[in-house]
């Protein structure tokens, strides 16, 4: 706050990075009182990427400032989406010329471009109706790199190195140092007897495999494909059951998020956790009264949200402890986003959150960068040790057990899959099958 005091008085634009969940809002809205006091702006206008986003921004606001915010008489203020840009009347482009405005745009790094010929249409707007009209300009971001490496609007970069300039940086350590933000535990999901077999019209090959990695770079196996078998699923979110039992033991209300690939996936999901009793809601693009759902599951006790781009960047739930990430989206920006929806704290004694992931190259690559030394956002975290745990089943099977697949499925504890209980799945009928060995690997990623 004092930063952003100082460089006011002296420039009219102000770039803030940090780390997801650390409460961007807030400062925001605190930055916003305290130019309103000081009588040096009249009014806040505010953009988000979803409606959701703006929701929260307007509750924060209105606390914060104690004032009425949003598009109610007698407002100090209000939010917007992005997309409403290209529909606001002419009337609402006057404000930025006609009164002294703070504008702010969270999650900045959805608007590219530093002019109109090189912009999406998010940052033409900006550049041709904001940059030079508003008094004041706050940008604000928790992953301030775009995945088509196109610069941000209202951002500097170093020259010739093209590194971007923040005017205040608070990264995940410090906010975990802080006791801002909860510490994660990455827990990468491996399998280690993994089997492909390759029926032709008369024969059938079979493969053996000793992880995702090797199989998904030596098979027709994609990736997705692994998303959508019943196994792996099973096994993910057994292991994401157990760690929300524990959790729940100390934080009562503590929910757990399931991030899937489509809305077909995430009715395939739901479907699974009901089966093992688990309360869960869907919120999908497709989903009637998806952000009344949303904010229903902010406030009630249900244990899992299964969600599609719905619950991603800036989506404050503070009872998410617990993350299981089948979304077929591998890019860092997204996987940094959904990661930062489990980091928010909601006492001093809630001071860990877990993401589990299948062991995926790209996926593997970003969760040792978050627990390593990150050079894109120059963030400080110590190198951690990876340890492996390995959680053998307890199912004996060795002096010749011949239980029904039934009750050998329904016998396995919470954190190991029966593959021999389960029915094949056939990725690619009648082609390709899958099968699993009876334990997962856990790679645990630890940070402090």
């Amino acid at each position: 706050m004092k930063q952003a005091k100082v460089h006011f008085s002296n420039h009219s634009d102000f770039f803030v990075q940090a780390t997801p969940a650390s409460g961007k809002t807030r400062l925001a809205a605190e930055i916003a009182r305290w130019l309103l006091e000081e009588g040096h702006i009249d009014f806040v206008i505010c953009f988000a990427p979803t409606r959701e986003v703006v929701a929260g921004i307007q509750r924060t606001f209105a606390a914060v400032l104690d004032q009425r915010f949003g598009d109610t008489l007698a407002s100090v203020g209000a939010a917007y989406t992005y997309q409403s840009m290209e529909h606001q009347s002419p009337d609402f482009w006057t404000l930025f010329t006609a009164y002294r405005t703070l504008t702010i745009f969270d999650e900045i790094h959805h608007c590219a471009g530093h002019d109109p010929l090189l912009s999406n249409t998010w940052g033409q707007q900006i550049i041709q109706r904001i940059q030079n009209a508003a008094t004041y300009t706050l940008a604000l971001s928790g992953t301030p790199w775009r995945s088509d490496k196109l610069p941000i609007v209202l951002a500097r970069y170093t020259d010739p190195e093209g590194q971007l300039i923040c005017d205040y940086r608070y990264d995940l350590q410090t906010a975990i140092q802080d006791g801002v933000c909860r510490s994660p535990r990455i827990t990468l999901i491996d399998n280690p007897q993994i089997q492909l077999v390759e029926e032709n019209e008369n024969t059938a090959s079979v493969r053996a495999f000793s992880s995702f990695k090797q199989l998904l770079g030596e098979s027709p196996i994609s990736y997705e494909d692994l998303l959508r078998h019943d196994d792996i699923l099973n096994a993910v979110l057994d292991v994401g059951i157990d760690r929300l039992n524990e959790v729940r033991k100390t934080v009562p209300n503590a929910g757990g998020l399931v991030v899937a690939t489509n809305v077909k996936h995430a009715y395939q999901i739901a479907e699974l956790l009901k089966a093992k009793n688990e309360s869960c809601t869907v919120a999908t693009s497709q989903t009637p009264r998806a952000h009344q759902l949303i904010d229903q599951y902010r406030h009630n006790n249900t244990r899992w949200i299964v969600a599609v781009s719905m619950i991603s960047e800036g989506t404050d739930i503070q009872r998410l402890c617990v993350c299981t990430y089948l979304s077929r989206i591998r890019t860092e920006l997204h996987y940094r986003q959904v990661l930062g929806r489990i980091l928010r704290k909601i006492g001093a004694a809630d001071n860990e959150a877990w993401l589990y992931v299948i062991a995926e190259p790209l996926l593997r690559k970003y969760s040792q960068r978050i627990a390593d030394d990150l050079p894109d956002d120059q963030a400080t975290l110590q190198t951690k040790k990876l340890n492996e745990r390995l959680e053998k089943a307890r199912l004996d099977h060795a002096n010749g057990c011949s239980e029904s697949p039934e009750a050998v499925r329904d016998s396995h504890p919470p954190l190991i899959e029966d593959n021999d209980a389960s029915e094949p799945t056939s990725v690619e009928p009648p082609l390709l099958t899958l099968s699993f060995s009876q334990y997962y690997r856990q790679y645990l990623l630890t940070l402090i």
